[in-house]
């Protein structure tokens, strides 16, 4: 007789069990196996060399999370059928499911329109199709269709599984100490009160620790300068490949990408053209990073100066400012870059750039963390916090940058 579960063995939390049927079936699935062939932070490794974990690694430890937080839900008299704890670990599963290489570059080169979260629904759609309607209450509550609405915060909320794995996986990976949170005692923690997940009171100081956790593994780890300045050294890449590809010049690249480069993919195209979906789900990491080496010898110095770049690690220097930067300083910069390679002001544009980022920590109008007491009042963690500055969480803080080819 075979084994009832599978046992993977998970560096950040040791075992998970993924028992045999439906879960296990959408982890062997090609789509989810797809994910193991993408890392989860992109091109953080130009900073943090040990951040090589993948998506896949991250949506099984999101969903043995789950399958803790179901456990410990239900032993606090919180009714929840075994089809729906089932259906809401499937749905942790696939969360990711529409990633692609280098998620933001991608829907900002040669994806545009259309977010990785609107490729999860689709392809959740189709792997449900595929297994004769199993997945619709795991989409249902992935979509917050389904009248449980805690069930979807745990999916997607301001404390889901999704941003405990990769706060603590983040952190392992990266070495940042920082990102360490209590995911075990956040997860005992946690109750139900008027269908909205909460907090009991007495796990107050571990919330305060993951707010404060989760803004500085933003901008020590997914925004820090450098990995921002090598996302946009291959933002140029891509964007110059498809302008040449339009051009009608030949290039290097895997049949998908190749589909991409040569073809306009807007978000009505991609919704209608089922050819979109069909090479996209075929793209991963090796597609650009193969292409980039190819590109490295092309005859166009734009591109093959970009290449070189990523594949060299000759990185664009990055400057920060608080303000946007001045016309005045990039127009300059263009033109010494023009110079120097011997290239038109025009093409210089690909090796300077002005990207910024906003970003809050907690946002409560989207979905906020309430405390619960032993009386059963529940307070919002800005109001039953002592110690956090919620105010500064709350505040939007956007960071220009400044980025450009090193003379």
């Amino acid at each position: 007789m075979s084994a009832t579960r599978k046992i993977i063995i998970d560096p950040v939390f040791g075992f998970i069990d993924i028992p045999r049927g439906l879960l296990y079936d959408i982890v062997r699935h090609p789509l989810l196996q797809r994910l193991g062939r993408i890392r989860q932070l992109g091109l953080s490794p130009v900073v943090y060399p040990g951040a090589q974990h993948t998506r896949f690694q991250h949506s099984l430890g999101a969903f043995h999370l789950m399958g803790q937080a179901i456990n410990h839900l239900t032993a606090k008299g919180n009714f929840i059928f075994d089809s729906e704890a089932e259906a809401v670990r499937a749905a942790i599963l696939m969360h990711d499911i529409g990633h692609g290489p280098f998620s933001h570059v991608l829907e900002n080169t040669i994806v545009k329109g259309v977010s990785h979260e609107e490729i999860s629904e689709l392809l959740m759609e189709r792997v449900n199709r595929e297994m004769n309607g199993q997945l619709t209450l795991a989409i249902r509550i992935f979509k917050d269709t389904y009248p449980k609405h805690f069930l979807h915060q745990l999916v997607s909320g301001q404390l889901d599984m999704d941003r405990m794995d990769y706060l603590m996986r983040d952190s392992f990976y990266t070495g940042v100490s920082e990102g360490l949170i209590g995911s075990a005692r956040i997860i005992n923690m946690l109750n139900v009160k008027d269908d909205r997940l909460v907090v009991d009171a007495k796990g107050i100081y571990s919330i305060e620790n993951f707010l404060t956790a989760r803004r500085q593994m933003y901008w020590q780890v997914y925004l820090h300068k450098t990995s921002v300045a090598y996302e946009q050294t291959l933002v140029g890449a891509l964007l110059r490949a498809g302008e040449l590809a339009r051009q009608g010049v030949e290039l290097f690249a895997s049949p998908a990408l190749r589909f991409f480069l040569y073809n306009e993919t807007g978000r009505d195209a991609f919704m209608s053209n089922p050819e979109c979906l069909e090479n996209y789900i075929r793209l991963d990491d090796n597609d650009i990073w193969t292409s980039l080496k190819v590109w490295c010898g092309h005859p166009d110095k734009v591109l093959s100066t970009l290449s070189r770049g990523m594949v060299d690690r000759l990185l664009f220097k990055v400057e920060r400012f608080t303000e946007p930067v001045p016309p005045g300083r990039v127009e300059e910069l263009r033109a010494r870059i023009a110079k120097a390679l011997g290239i038109t002001p025009a093409e210089a544009g690909y090796f300077v750039s002005t990207p910024s980022t906003e970003r809050n920590m907690y946002d409560p109008a989207d979905d906020s963390i309430g405390i619960l007491y032993d009386d059963g009042t529940v307070k919002d963690i800005a109001e039953a916090s002592d110690m956090l500055d919620i105010a500064l969480l709350k505040k939007k803080v956007r960071k220009y940058y400044l980025c450009y080819l090193r003379l």
